[in-house]
């Protein structure tokens, strides 16, 4: 029997369907295909089925090394709404938070000591991608190529700059300012605390020890 359609908001009507598919490079590999290759089977599958559907394909994308469920990562990162409702869902008291650092890495926010810090975009940027890092020492190198990916040479700062960059996200953590380490010679690391706790979220990439 066919199986029964859900109640419909009043007024709308189903105009298409999202598939969320949870693999990354190397299980599709382990499994003998690449990702590209299971979009086009899925294509095929499809065009057979029903050859007037228009298709549309994307791949959500992660930091190197972040760690949760491949489906719940992927979800999130295309905005799927309930995915996304979650991460608003938090219990309340979470904003009320206690002294120390927190970093909102779903909400894309910093406490400081209860209050939410004046973080620019770039700067949470480089937080974010030091804390999803913890622990491993990042050359300037790296942060250039990665939070300035696509950037003209004009556009991209030298790593210099990134020195910068840091000095100013130091300024703004104030009296926790040392965790963001600078590793001299190559780069900056980011050590946490006891008086540091990490916000992830549901579904949000959890950092892997590297």
């Amino acid at each position: 029997a066919p199986a029964a359609r859900p109640a419909l908001p009043a007024g709308s009507a189903p105009r298409g369907f999202a598939l969320y598919v949870g693999i990354d490079e190397a299980k599709a590999a382990a499994a003998g295909v690449s990702l590209g290759t299971l979009v086009e089977a899925l294509r095929r599958t499809l065009g057979e089925l029903a050859p007037a559907a228009e298709t549309y394909a994307t791949v959500a994308l992660a930091p190197t090394g972040a760690g949760g469920r491949d489906v719940d990562v992927v979800r999130l990162a295309l905005h799927e709404p309930s995915a996304v409702a979650r991460t608003k869902d938090e219990p309340a008291e979470e904003d009320r938070a206690p002294g120390g650092v927190v970093v909102d890495i779903s909400r894309k926010r910093v406490l400081i000591d209860g209050e939410s810090a004046a973080f620019t975009f770039k700067e949470f940027e480089l937080l974010q991608y030091l804390v999803l890092r913890e622990g491993r020492t990042i050359e300037r190198a790296e942060l250039v190529a990665s939070l300035w990916e696509g950037s003209t040479d004009d556009d991209a700062p030298g790593e210099r700059t990134i020195d910068v960059h840091v000095r100013r996200l130091r300024a703004k953590l104030g009296a926790y300012e040392d965790i963001v380490r600078t590793v001299r010679g190559v780069g900056y690391r980011f050590d946490r605390h006891a008086d540091v706790s990490i916000r992830y979220g549901h579904g949000t990439p959890s950092p892997d020890r590297f």
